[in-house]
């Protein structure tokens, strides 16, 4: 595919859909304007056949049945607008995506923490972030699954191969992605905290395994049958009626405060749960290849499918919620005790499922960063998946960084072929060096979550990355910028003596020291780094780190940026080249600034 296939793909959903939004609001129309139709044929009857009680309650019925048809209609024309909105909207976001704008997605910036090897240092997170340009979960711990796979990168070549073979099969079904995200879209509040959610069908129930509800739930219905039958038979008065229902009524209230207790567990949670059951319907009823897919989906359905699982819990909640409404209540309660038996059937399916609820939701949380993934790959159509080795190495032929427009993008070349090796990258300012490290940082992270990268071809070896790019100072911790770049530099020294295998990418290291002490202090750690047989790329202004390569030849590679000046005019290529940079563009920039006189 080419990205104007996948750009017309988008389109021709967004008008098919359009169309039929078209369709479904002049029919919407047109049943609203049915039902006030029977509303004042209803009113109109009752105004002619007034004096006739029978005509009269007949045409109230019929007009009744006809209006709630209607109604039911015309709520599900409703969702099916609603549907087809958001279809619409999900597509003309992609459309913007594929030109770079990504603001209509979460960036999710409570993850940003300065703290973490990588995420700050590569713009994981925020507005305009990696995280932000991938995002299309649509539950929270979807969320959290694609950002756990982000900050937390996997190490296991097989489970990443595996996770390849999945986001691939996946990103072939770009229709099915595009529902489960609209179906998810469905319900505007997802806040169902899945951990507190089963911690509550975990506790001691009030109704379930109880004898005496068991009992009151069966012979209450049963002794107003027996009532009406001798009553109707003239065996008994019609006066008998008051102190049964007095004393059913009664007893009916006892567990009220149980009963609001149970009804508080789901609260708003009930639309939610509602759009879980579609959602986990959707994964159950898809055939699939891949291991990953498969493994998810035989989850969900185990001894009774979740989606119908759930369903059912929907269900029960819903009638004790109508039997807990004035003045069904005064009816539901002592008469049919329907609070009482709804409750227990809900404290059954929360002993039968209390150990499903945890692994059907991670499995969810698994499909639907999956679902994020795999639209990253289809929106991606140049883009390749890397191969493993067994070995460090960093081979890429071609690398762009995700972010960068693909029109303007320069690419490059990384060639890391053996463990305890490091390239020295040197150049001038704006030359593209911090770019380069970042276009590497970004696509070893896609290549260990099992995602496409943005290159011709790339060989990785899965592992833990480690970075030090943009250290900040600490007023709060009252800590500077030098003591808090050497804490980061000790902590990736420690992890490496302490047996980590690590891909280190440093930029300008020591810069917040004097010139003497940040060459003496660059030389050292460099050759500590060596010393520790660890991987990586260092970006340096310092020439003098370029003799390193003359020292350890076998461990150590130049490569530059230049910066071209002819004829008083700065140029970059932002293509990087072997050897040590020859031209420096300080001095020149505040030349042309005015801000030197140099």
């Amino acid at each position: 595919m080419t990205y104007e296939s996948i750009k017309e793909s988008y389109q021709i959903i967004s008008r098919e859909r359009g169309e039929e939004l078209s369709r479904l609001k002049k029919v919407i129309f047109q049943v609203g304007s049915a039902r006030l139709v029977v509303a004042i044929a209803a009113a109109v009857g009752c105004y002619l056949f007034w004096g006739n009680t029978q005509a009269v309650v007949l045409s109230l019925v019929i007009a009744a049945i006809i209006f709630l048809s209607l109604l039911t209609f015309h709520s599900r024309l409703f969702r099916k607008k609603r549907y087809c909105e958001l279809q619409i909207e999900n597509a003309e976001n992609e459309l913007k995506a594929l030109f770079y704008d990504f603001s209509a997605f979460d960036g999710a910036p409570e993850k940003i923490d300065a703290e973490h090897s990588y995420s700050l240092d590569l713009d994981l997170f925020g507005n305009r972030s990696f995280f932000q340009s991938i995002n299309r979960s649509v539950t929270s711990f979807g969320k959290e699954a694609l950002s756990s796979s982000v900050l937390y990168p996997q190490k296991d070549a097989g489970i990443i191969k595996e996770k390849q073979e999945a986001i691939k099969e996946l990103s072939e079904k770009m229709k099915l992605m595009l529902h489960f995200r609209t179906i998810g879209q469905m319900s505007d509040i997802d806040n169902l905290n899945v951990k507190d959610f089963a911690e509550v069908f975990s506790r001691s129930h009030s109704f379930y395994r109880k004898k005496l509800w068991t009992a009151l739930v069966c012979i209450v219905p049963c002794l107003y049958l027996i009532y009406f039958l001798l009553y109707g038979f003239g065996v008994i008065e019609g006066i008998w009626f008051i102190p049964l229902y007095l004393l059913t009524l009664g007893i009916s209230f006892i567990p009220s405060k149980k009963i609001e207790h149970t009804l508080a567990i789901f609260d708003k949670r009930s639309a939610i749960l509602d759009k879980y059951s579609k959602l986990f319907e959707i994964i159950e009823n898809e055939a699939f290849e891949s291991k990953i897919l498969n493994q998810t989906q035989e989850k969900l359905k185990g001894h009774q499918p979740a989606s119908k699982a759930i369903a059912r819990l929907c269900t029960f909640y819903s009638y004790l919620m109508m039997s807990s409404t004035y003045p069904l209540i005064f009816l539901t309660y002592p008469m049919l005790f329907w609070h009482i038996r709804y409750a227990r059937l809900i404290e059954k399916w929360s002993e039968t499922h209390k150990k499903d609820i945890q692994i059907w939701f991670n499995a969810m949380g698994e499909f639907d960063a999956l679902v994020s993934q795999a639209t990253f790959a289809y929106n991606h159509p140049d883009y390749i998946y890397p191969q493993m080795s067994t070995s460090f190495v960093f081979e890429g032929k071609a690398l762009g960084h995700p972010l960068i427009n693909r029109d303007t993008c320069v690419r490059n070349d990384v060639n890391i072929s053996k463990q305890g090796f490091f390239l020295v990258v040197t150049g001038a300012n704006m030359a593209g060096k911090s770019t380069y490290l970042r276009t590497v940082g970004i696509n070893h992270a896609l290549a260990n979550m099992g995602m496409p990268v943005c290159a011709e071809r790339l060989i990785f070896y899965p592992g833990q990355l480690v970075t030090n790019l943009r250290t900040a100072d600490s007023l709060a911790d009252n800590e500077s910028y030098f003591f808090a770049e050497l804490k980061r530099l000790k902590m990736i020294i420690d992890r490496l003596q302490s047996g980590e295998e690590l891909f280190i990418i440093l930029d300008e290291i020591l810069k917040g020291t004097n010139s003497e002490d940040k060459q003496r202090g660059s030389i050292a750690l460099m050759k500590q780094l060596i010393g520790l047989k660890t991987n990586g790329i260092i970006a340096t202004h310092d020439l003098l780190l370029g003799s390193l390569e003359s020292e350890y030849p076998e461990n150590v590679k130049n490569y530059r940026f230049e910066a071209d000046i002819k004829d008083d005019h700065l140029s970059f290529t932002y293509k990087i080249r072997e050897g040590v940079a020859q031209n420096m563009n300080a001095s020149f920039l505040m030349r042309k600034m005015g801000i030197t006189g140099i």
